[in-house]
């Protein structure tokens, strides 16, 4: 029980509380708390349901998971297995992404919920975004063009699947395919499923249950890493590409008659 006894020290201390506030807060003698922390003794049921409703972590996290890397007590819970950390600040106290890199993305459907995991993730500062949770993801193949291989996208963190918005692109984190750009038709209503679909019309559309879905990430902006060849900046060419998915620009057919 070593670990939950380091978890529920470091949680009151990123509270600031001392042990005499946190036992009010919860209603239990300072004394107990001491003894939790100490590992002099193993916490009740009781008071492990307290503790994680007040934190808002689910109780396997807290006996399982080393938080003590976490530097703010804001997470993001998911189900009842989830934890994503919360947003990160530089000493500016402007937010910082994680970039999950080509490396990394190999192991992210092992590392995704691991404290450890995502400590250990590059991040970067974009000033632009919104406020919310990002990531960045990089993209493999050309399923979703004009996106290049190798680009990434960045994404903000959708909390609740349930929300998702038919003909937005998605990071989509599955149990068996792991991590998937696609844009996606919100099927749920009918039978509990995604219709993930391509921009690039020569893949087929293909769904997966919601079940199978552990994060969904909705699309904020991307970063390409390679240049565009000049073919594939020519007008015609992209009219072209916008017409193999059905979608007709009369003022683009404009500017190149």
């Amino acid at each position: 029980m070593k670990i939950l006894a380091k978890n529920i020290k470091h949680l009151r201390g990123l509270k600031r509380f001392s042990q005499e506030v946190l036992a009010e807060e919860l209603a239990v003698t300072r004394s107990r708390i001491s003894s939790y922390e100490e590992n002099r003794s193993s916490p009740t049921i009781e008071f492990l349901i307290d503790f994680s409703e007040y934190f808002r972590l689910p109780i396997d996290i807290l006996v399982k998971k080393d938080l003590t890397k976490a530097t703010d007590v804001s997470f993001i819970e998911v189900g009842d297995k989830r934890v994503l950390f919360p947003i990160t600040v530089d000493v500016d106290n402007e937010n910082l992404i994680e970039v999950v890199s080509v490396k990394a993305s190999a192991g992210y459907l092992l590392g995704y919920d691991d404290p450890e995991f995502i400590e250990q993730l590059e991040k970067i500062k974009l000033p632009f975004l919104p406020t919310g949770k990002h990531r960045a993801f990089p993209i493999k193949g050309d399923s979703m063009l004009p996106m290049k291989d190798g680009s990434y996208v960045v994404a903000e963190f959708v909390e609740d699947i349930i929300n998702a918005k038919s003909g937005v692109s998605y990071i989509v984190i599955t149990k068996n395919d792991g991590l998937t750009y696609k844009r996606l038709e919100n099927q749920i209503e009918e039978n509990q499923s995604f219709l993930l679909k391509p921009d690039n019309p020569s893949y087929q559309p293909y769904e997966i249950p919601v079940s199978e879905v552990l994060e969904l990430w909705s699309f904020t902006c991307s970063i390409n890493t390679q240049e565009y060849e000049e073919h594939e900046l020519k007008m015609s060419s992209i009219i072209q590409m916008f017409t193999g998915l059905g979608v007709e620009l009369e003022a683009l057919k404009k500017a190149v008659q």
